[in-house]
């Protein structure tokens, strides 16, 4: 669904700290912090990885998957053409 590194890159992106991510997604530091940490796809309660994609959306953050229409092919994270930061 979400790796680590695409949470953290998707928060640069948007020029946010996990405090901010955390007020966003409606989640605690601490989970996001432990959701960031993660090497790979992020592991935990479904219900709190939708709200961090829900919220990143929300904030014009398009995410990559693997296998999803990109110049490179990988996995990424690219702001939205309309997007408005929080």
């Amino acid at each position: 669904m979400i790796t680590g590194p695409q949470m953290r890159a998707a928060r640069v992106l948007l020029s946010i700290d996990q405090k901010t991510l955390a007020e966003l997604a409606g989640l605690s530091v601490p989970t996001i912090q432990r959701m960031e940490a993660s090497p790979g796809t992020v592991r935990g309660v479904v219900d709190s990885l939708t709200k961090v994609v829900a919220a990143l959306d929300r904030a014009g953050v398009d995410l990559i998957a693997d296998g999803a229409i990109s110049p490179e092919g990988g996995r990424g994270v690219r702001l939205k053409p309309s997007s408005t930061q929080p």
